[in-house]
C-alpha cells in the first residue's frame, strides 16, 4: 500500500513529450531545408517552436500544484494552465506573422501540426517503462 501512495504522488516525467515534440520538428526541419533550403529550415523550427513553448508553460504552470487532499484547486490549475496556453499560442501565432512572417508558411504549419501530433503519444510516451535488470 505505500507503494502504491508514493507512485501517486511522484509527477509525471514529460521529458519524452518535449523530446518527440523536438524530434518531429527536426524531421520538418531536415526536409524543409532539403526541399528550400535555409529559409524553409527557419520555418519549420519556428512552427516547432510555437507548439513547443505553449506546452513547455502547460507542464510548468498545470504541474505546479497537485494536491490531491484539495482536488478543486488541482483542477483550476489545469484549466488555468490550459488557457495560458490557449493565449500563449495564439499570441506566438501574431507575433510571428507580424513580426518575422515565415518565407515557406507550408513548412511552418507542417512543422507545428507535427510537433502537435506529439500529444497523441503522451499516454505511451509518459507511462513507466520497466528498468533492465543485469
Amino acid at each position: 500500500m505505500h507503494r502504491h501512495a508514493a507512485m501517486r504522488r511522484r509527477r509525471p516525467d514529460f521529458t519524452r513529450l518535449f523530446l518527440a515534440q523536438g524530434v518531429a520538428t527536426l524531421l520538418v526541419a531536415l526536409l524543409a531545408g532539403l526541399r528550400h533550403g535555409h529559409e524553409g529550415v527557419l520555418s519549420a523550427l519556428m512552427g516547432g517552436l510555437v507548439s513547443l513553448l505553449p506546452t513547455l508553460y502547460f507542464v510548468w504552470r498545470g504541474m505546479r500544484v497537485r494536491d490531491g487532499r484539495r482536488p478543486r484547486v488541482s483542477v483550476m490549475n489545469l484549466y488555468q494552465a490550459a488557457m495560458g496556453k490557449f493565449g500563449l499560442t495564439v499570441a506566438l501565432f501574431v507575433i510571428v506573422f507580424i513580426v518575422a512572417p515565415p518565407s515557406n508558411p507550408a513548412f511552418f504549419f507542417v512543422a507545428y501540426v507535427a510537433a502537435q501530433l506529439m500529444h497523441w503519444l503522451t499516454p505511451w510516451l509518459l507511462r513507466d517503462r520497466p528498468t533492465q535488470r543485469t
